[in-house]
Formats: structure tokens, C-alpha cells, sequence
């Protein structure tokens, strides 16, 4: 067994995974630059951040068929492309129409990249490494997000618009990426299925597990094919037969969005300097949370064989709701004090004159100082204010905060991100499960856009507290579900799990 060059191969295409976290954490520190530069408003600014999402789902859904077509190496080499056009075009934008279509050509490259780079790796790796090396898509994906972190930080100084250098650095890794990936060799079993190539599969197979492995290999892959059952359909998926199992499937990806994981991601820096920080010390706390989930995520890789995928989430789910909770009292017991020396601070002249009408006094809540604001502020300027200026005057513990948002973060790496997946993977009938993981990962791809389009909104007409309040009743509800409705598949065959949704039904 040649482990070192499946291992190699494996890490190549698992760098897709990579480009895809770095691809959708970046934007977070080019928010503010990007806010500024196009002149956005707060539904502008979310349309610009989710509009990647558009893109995933145009990937997600065109990614399967032209894999199957065209061969999983070459829809990979076009989603490096992809990903390095997105990232320089985007950096080099200077309207905001040219700066949507250059997000969203990156959107479709990590559409094709969460599906197609497990595909590939599952397919040409031996089963006693599979496990291991498809996890390192995953692994990579949470890694990519902890080095945009850190990007972020090391360019927000730089003159000039940094946010476009944050934006552009993405091209470094994505052309590496695509250069990579000349070496490794086309998916045998694709080969073989696709276009009866056997004997090309044969040398790429005995150069993965030697002469015995690859004939081997191969009639496994004929038998496959020979026995092959029937495609399922769209109609199939929402028949009774099926109910229970669709329950779960859209629970799951839809609890897992609307928590807010990705409000949290998009817009880390954004929260911490909701919460009083400085800009220094925002970029910095986003790269804890990429470390958080990191961290969290090797934590879940190891315990979902051990304790199971519902403990995981039981587990999960609670201690998020907690964290979520958590923000809302921090934000909920902040005070604004509108002292000289932060009035001094607001950038724009008109306001800054307006809100010395009020030095001196303290409020206890966001409400109760922008009722203070609505008679000597016009509406664009209690927008502005709400937007870039209310963080210059908060009182409150910003460690609660921080600590929160961490806790929240490592629940979730270890349940609803990786759990979801491996529940998807192995809750649907083979005949159907194709179709159905698009279908399920285009829904939470949608659930996701929501958040991610919503969120300035919430904070600026709604405020950090009702914002997190809303998420922390969505992750009380995510518990409740998993409780009621999500069975344990640990262990168990996936014939076992079908039997066990489909003849015996969930009551």
C-alpha cells in the first residue's frame, strides 16, 4: 500500500476545502473598507457579503452532473480557476455591480469544491484510509478560515484600501491550487464508469495499493455497476416511504444555519466592535474564533465514532443556546455614556454637533438612546450613527462577549457543522442520495444566505440584543428537535439506519 501518495493526492484536492473557508472568512475584515468604498447601504452590505451563496447553490447543484461528465480532476482544475478570478476581480472592483458578479463567480467555486473534493478523495482512497483522508477536506475548510483570520489582521494596516490586498492574497493559494492539481491522477472509478478506461484505472490503482488491490478494485467497481439499482427521482424524495428521513435531513440543515454561524464568520470583527473594541483588538479576536473552531473541529472528528452524532449534537445545541444567551444579557445590560471625549470621536461634523445635545447623560439601553436621537437626528444620520458610531459609547463586558461568542463557536464545530454532513451521508437510501444532499445542501445553502443578508440589518434597526435573543431561541428550538426527532446512526450499518427510518416510522 502506497499510503504516502494517497496521502499526498488526498492533501492536493483537500485544499479546495482550504480555499473554500479561506474564500468565505476573508470578507469579514473587508466589510468595513468595502462598506465605505461602494457607498452600501445596510441591505447592500448583506447582499454583498451572502451573494457568494447564490453562487454555491448554482455549485452545488451544477457540480454533481458536470463532475460526472467531464471527471472530477477537471471540475476541480475549474474551480482553482474559479477561486483565482473571483479573488482578483473582486480585489480590483471599483463598482459595486462588477464587485457582486466577482463574489459570485467565487461562490460557485466553493459550491463545486464542498462537493466535488470529498467526492474525489472517497473515490480514490482504500477503505481503511477513506475516513481519515475525506476528513481532511473538513479539516482544511476550518483551517482556510483560520488563516483569513489572520491575513486580515497582518493587512488591515496596510495604506490605502487594504481591504482589496485581504481580497486579492486569495489568488496566491488558488493559482498554487490549480497548478496542483495537474499531478494528481483522474478518479479511477470515474474512469472506469464513466468511460471504461480499465486498463488506465489499473496503473493509477496499482500505484495507490499495488497489483492485487487494483484487480480487486476493479471488479468491485464492475459488480457495482452490474447491480446498480434504479436513480431515484425528485418525487421520490417527499413520498411517504421517505417522510421521516426528509424531516431529519431539512431540520438539521436548516437549525444549523439559522442559528447564526454565519453572521458569526462574515462578521466577526463587525460583533467585537459592536462590543466596544478597537479595531486592532476585533481583527485579533476573529482569529481566536477561527483557532476556536479549528480546535473544536479536530475535537469532533475524534468523538463522532466514539460517543455518537446525537450526544454530539444534545450537547451542542445546549451549550449554544447557553452562549447564545449569554450575548444577549452582556449586550442587554450595556449602558451608553455619551461622554466629551467619545463625542469628540464621531467622524461625521453634523452629528457629532447634534449628539453634544446630549453630553454628559448615560442610557441604559441601545432604544432607549436612539428615542433620545430620532428628534435631533434626520434618518440618514441615525443610520450612520447606528451604524458607525453607537460602538464609540457602550459600556459592557466585553470578556462575556468574547467569551460567548468562543463557547458558542466550539459547540457548534463539534455538532452541527461536521454532524450534518456525516447524518446526511448516511440517513438517505443510495439510490437517492445524490439528488437528495443537493437538494437538502442548496436548502441550507438558502437558510444561509438569509442570515447572512439580514444580519447588518438586525444590528443596525434591531441591536446586538434582540439580534443574538432571536438566535439563542433558534438554537433552544434546534435542541428540541434534535431530542425529539434525530436518531443515533453510530455504529450501525446503513441498511440498519434505513430500516430504522423507514419501516419503523418516528412517533
Amino acid at each position: 500500500m502506497n499510503k504516502s501518495y494517497t496521502i499526498a493526492i488526498s492533501f492536493i484536492v483537500a485544499l479546495g476545502g482550504f480555499l473554500l473557508g479561506f474564500d468565505s472568512a476573508v470578507i469579514s475584515g473587508a466589510v468595513g473598507g468595502i462598506s465605505e468604498y461602494f457607498s452600501m447601504t445596510d441591505w447592500e452590505l448583506g447582499f454583498s457579503v451572502g451573494c457568494v451563496i447564490f453562487g454555491a447553490m448554482a455549485g452545488n447543484i451544477s457540480a454533481g452532473p458536470l463532475s460526472d461528465k467531464f471527471g472530477r480532476k477537471n471540475i476541480l482544475i475549474v474551480t482553482a480557476i474559479l477561486f483565482t478570478v473571483s479573488a482578483l476581480w473582486s480585489a480590483l472592483a471599483t463598482g459595486y455591480t462588477e464587485f457582486i458578479i466577482a463574489r459570485i463567480i467565487g461562490g460557485i467555486g466553493i459550491g463545486c469544491a464542498i462537493l466535488i473534493a470529498p467526492i474525489y478523495i472517497a473515490e480514490i482512497a482504500p477503505p481503511k484510509l477513506r475516513g481519515s483522508l475525506v476528513s481532511l477536506n473538513q479539516l482544511n475548510i476550518v483551517l482556510g478560515i483560520s488563516v483569513a483570520y489572520f491575513s486580515n489582521y497582518f493587512l488591515k494596516d496596510i495604506e490605502g484600501e487594504s481591504w482589496r490586498w485581504m481580497l486579492g492574497v486569495e489568488a496566491v493559494p488558488a493559482f498554487i491550487y490549480f497548478l496542483a492539481l495537474f499531478i494528481i491522477p483522474k478518479s479511477p472509478r470515474w474512469l472506469i464508469q464513466n468511460l471504461n478506461l480499465i486498463e488506465i484505472a489499473e496503473t493509477i490503482l496499482t500505484k495507490i495499493g499495488g497489483k492485487a488491490y487494483a484487480l480487486a478494485t476493479i471488479d468491485e467497481i464492475q459488480r457495482g455497476i452490474a447491480k446498480k439499482e434504479k436513480k431515484g427521482t425528485f418525487s421520490q424524495l417527499f413520498s411517504s416511504r421517505l417522510r421521516n428521513i426528509m424531516i431529519i435531513a431539512f431540520g438539521i440543515a436548516f437549525f444549523q444555519q439559522i442559528t447564526g454561524i454565519n453572521a458569526i464568520f462574515y462578521y466577526a470583527p463587525t460583533i467585537f466592535e459592536q462590543a466596544g473594541g478597537s479595531t486592532d483588538s476585533s481583527f485579533l479576536q476573529a482569529i481566536v474564533v477561527g483557532l476556536t473552531n479549528l480546535v473544536f473541529t479536530l475535537v469532533a472528528i475524534r468523538l463522532i465514532d466514539r460517543l455518537g452524532r446525537k450526544p454530539l449534537l444534545i450537547i451542542g445545541t445546549a451549550t449554544m443556546t447557553v452562549a447564545l444567551t449569554m450575548a444577549t444579557l452582556a449586550f442587554n445590560n450595556a449602558t451608553y455614556d455619551l461622554k466629551t471625549s467619545q463625542i469628540h470621536k464621531v467622524a461625521n461634523t453634523e452629528i457629532r454637533l447634534a449628539v453634544k445635545n446630549l453630553e454628559g447623560q448615560s442610557f441604559n439601553s441601545q432604544t432607549e438612546l436612539f428615542n433620545s436621537l430620532n428628534s435631533i437626528l434626520n434618518e440618514s444620520q441615525l443610520t450612520d450613527f447606528k451604524r458607525n458610531e453607537v460602538k464609540k459609547f457602550i459600556n459592557i463586558n466585553a470578556t462575556l462577549v468574547l467569551v460567548a461568542i468562543l463557547l458558542y463557536v466550539a459547540a457548534f464545530a463539534i455538532s452541527l457543522g461536521p454532524v450534518m454532513w456525516t447524518l446526511l451521508s448516511e440517513i438517505f437510501p443510495g439510490n437517492v442520495k445524490g439528488i437528495a444532499i443537493s437538494i437538502v445542501g442548496f436548502f441550507n445553502s438558502l437558510v444561509s444566505y438569509t442570515v447572512t443578508q439580514f444580519f447588518p440589518w438586525e444590528l443596525t434597526n434591531l441591536g446586538p440584543t434582540l439580534t443574538f435573543a432571536i438566535y439563542a431561541a433558534m438554537g433552544f428550538l434546534s435542541l428540541l428537535f434534535v431530542i425529539k426527532y434525530v436518531i443515533e446512526t453510530k455504529g450501525k450499518t446503513l441498511e440498519e439506519v434505513e430500516e430504522l427510518l423507514i419501516r419503523n416510522q418516528l412517533k
